[in-house]
């Protein structure tokens, strides 16, 4: 077999291994997630940082031209190029497999290994038990609290709506290093999160932040509410350092953001999180109970707001393609790619965070 073949393959063949090795050996996923990929995630973001666009978007723009355009030439090629029709089918298997190996490779090695890392309530809450009621509800209570309080304090605009004035950039790194003295994993450089250009795409989604391990960045949607942007940033900054799992990240994302010594990061940290627990208590039929802790007028208006008002109608000239099926289709792909990975909740990860959450506050 020639070097251009075999090559990629075996490096495909040894991703695979690692996967294998990863998966029946925690102690080796362990170990890679806490003292290798670090030093990849740093030397690759460092990089890649260079670039004040995320360059993982525009990959991922140039592989859809590739297929777009390339598949239909690489037909036309081989059905009227009879004298070249070896090497173009040659050249073609090159470069898919090529391909192939770069994905194979960067989503190894910056994302399925850590999938199989010991969870971090294994680690930090060994005691982790079955919640009840009464302790979710002073979860909740307490987060209303917080929120209600730090509602008067920070800035807000015209519409009596949360607005984020400071460099969030800089907080989101400095909040990420503090908490890097309660979890040590979280230690090191950060590169700033970037903002995607296709967010309007994005929002049909209904994502916030995408990390995207093939070129180690941390990206966040640059058209939502400020309200959700010190969260997601922590939270997509959280997978650089070796956290995978949504649940985990989400949680040290509040960690990070509530911790920081920024009012408006700890804000939107609680808001975050009340969310979150939020959606819990309506989904356990306990939201009744809820009502005997009152939200003030402004976290309610900050509360659940992922895009500005009248974003839909203002930007319905950007829609390709029905939002509803953007929507389903990202959903069904995130679902299927959390459980390829090892967790049956799927896409009901993230919200698993309130678990976490009364670990933390309820050891």
């Amino acid at each position: 077999m020639k070097k251009r073949y075999s090559i990629p393959l075996v490096i495909i063949g040894v991703m695979v291994l690692l996967n294998v090795l990863a998966r029946f050996c925690r102690p080796f996923a362990d170990f890679y997630a806490s003292r290798i990929f670090p030093h990849i995630s740093a030397a690759i973001s460092f990089v890649t940082g260079v670039f004040p666009f995320s360059l993982g978007e525009m990959l991922t723009v140039a592989a859809v031209i590739l297929a777009v355009t390339g598949i239909p030439l690489f037909i036309i090629l081989i059905i009227f190029g009879k004298n070249r029709r070896r090497k173009t089918a040659a050249f073609a298997g090159t470069l898919f497999l090529w391909i192939l190996c770069y994905v194979t490779v960067t989503e190894t090695m910056n994302c399925f290994i850590m999938y199989q890392c010991t969870p971090l309530a294994e680690r930090y809450f060994p005691n982790s038990h079955e919640h009840t009621d009464d302790e979710i509800l002073e979860l909740y209570g307490m987060l209303v609290d917080k929120c209600n309080s730090l509602s008067k304090q920070v800035p807000r605009d015209e519409n009596d709506r949360f607005m984020l004035t400071c460099d969030f950039q800089t907080e989101a790194k400095k909040a990420m290093k503090r908490a890097g003295g309660i979890y040590p994993q979280l230690k090191g450089y950060y590169p700033n999160a970037k903002p995607i250009q296709f967010s309007y795409f994005m929002s049909q989604t209904y994502i916030s932040g995408i990390y995207l391990p093939y070129t180690v960045e941390a990206n966040y949607n640059d058209d939502m509410v400020r309200t959700e942007l010190p969260f997601t940033v922590c939270h997509e900054l959280c997978h650089l350092k070796g956290f995978i799992q949504e649940d985990e990240a989400n949680f040290l994302a509040y960690i990070a953001a509530t911790g920081s010594d920024n009012v408006e990061f700890r804000y939107a940290g609680y808001i975050a999180a009340l969310e979150y627990v939020d959606s819990a208590l309506y989904n356990n039929g306990m939201y009744f109970s809820a009502m005997d802790y009152p939200m003030s007028d402004q976290v309610i208006n900050d509360m659940n707001c992922f895009l500005p008002d009248n974003y839909w109608e203002d930007n319905a000239e950007k829609e390709i393609i029905p939002t509803e099926a953007v929507s389903e289709a990202s959903e069904t792909f995130l679902d299927t790619n959390i459980k390829f990975n090892g967790r049956e909740e799927g896409i009901r990860t993230y919200s698993l965070v309130v678990q976490l959450l009364l670990d933390y506050y309820y050891p």
